[in-house]
């Protein structure tokens, strides 16, 4: 059963798995740092200072926080947003790469062959 779990656990694609896990929760501490910060601030002065997450209203003993839940949903769109736009601008260089190594690469004899039939097509 040892050797089946090390088997197991020490597949490339587990370790893929948990490499990812945890870089992603380490840059989800950067989004969320990026959201609180600095985004939420500038919203809070576009929408006059509200902060959503201090609404609520009682009802019997319970304390229902819809406030929290709307600041939770503006959060999940600004960081949906800046998301988009990073993956947009990484796609962006890799595609002007591609571009650049789709460029057919022409030899001299090929660039004299050219040459001949575009003087040829002139005559």
């Amino acid at each position: 059963m040892w050797n089946q779990f090390k088997k197991f656990a020490l597949k490339g694609n587990v370790l893929d798995l948990a490499v990812g896990v945890i870089i992603g929760s380490a840059f989800g501490k950067i989004v969320t740092s990026l959201v609180n910060d600095m985004i939420m601030p500038v919203v809070g002065l576009f929408l006059g200072g509200v902060d959503f997450s201090s609404l609520s209203f009682k009802y019997y003993d319970a304390v229902i926080k819809y406030g929290a839940f709307i600041q939770t949903v503006v959060d999940f769109f600004i960081i949906a947003f800046s998301v988009f736009m990073f993956v947009r601008f990484v796609n962006h260089f890799k595609r002007q790469e591609e571009e650049k190594a789709a460029l057919p690469v022409i030899d001299k004899k090929e660039e004299l062959l050219i040459e001949i039939r575009d003087l040829l097509r002139e005559k």
